[in-house]
């Protein structure tokens, strides 16, 4: 398959996906449901907010941690924008535990306090390693949410709007890491 017709037939493929997801209410967003920049926390689609990235809600479901779906349910956005997209959601994963292990610090220094004369920092140290260990999961489907947060921006009228078709996907390459 040439990349020209694989381009075409990846569109039509595309077009034909976001034409069956049941649209039922082609009214613009009101004030009172536009969805709250919070939601990204939840690993909701960054474009309307309602849709689910993740085929299974449960992070700690460790088989299925990391499968998300192609395209948002909700609005049609495709989720996999280019062939190795999502390493860049590294640099938000490592904010993410960097800010964890600051306001656990901060925590502790406030609740507990630090001294030169025991080892209350190395309790720290090992709490904050555990919970990082536990929290690995969630911060690793956050930091692919605010990822693509950086890339498709939100849209209120999104029911309205038609997402926009990725310019550089390989299906055929997609595997190959």
């Amino acid at each position: 398959m040439t990349s020209a017709s694989n381009s075409s037939y990846n569109k039509n493929i595309f077009m034909a996906t976001v034409k069956t997801i049941n649209i039922t209410d082609m009214t613009t967003s009101t004030q009172a449901e536009k969805a709250s920049i919070f939601r990204l926390f939840a690993c909701k689609c960054p474009r309307c907010r309602t849709g689910d990235m993740f085929q299974d809600k449960n992070p700690w479901n460790l088989k299925n941690t990391m499968k998300m779906n192609r395209i948002c349910p909700e609005c049609g956005q495709p989720l996999n924008i280019e062939v190795g997209f999502y390493f860049g959601a590294s640099y938000v994963a490592y904010a993410l535990t960097v800010a964890f292990s600051v306001a656990t610090f901060i925590a502790w220094w406030v609740l507990l306090g630090f001294s030169l004369k025991d080892n209350r920092v190395f309790y720290w140290l090992t709490i904050n390693a555990v919970l990082m260990v536990g929290m690995q999961p969630y911060l690793m489907r956050v930091a692919r949410t605010g990822w693509l947060a950086f890339f498709t921006k939100y849209d209120p009228n999104w029911r309205i709007n038609p997402p926009k078709m990725p310019e550089r996907t390989n299906e055929e390459q997609e595997n190959n890491w």
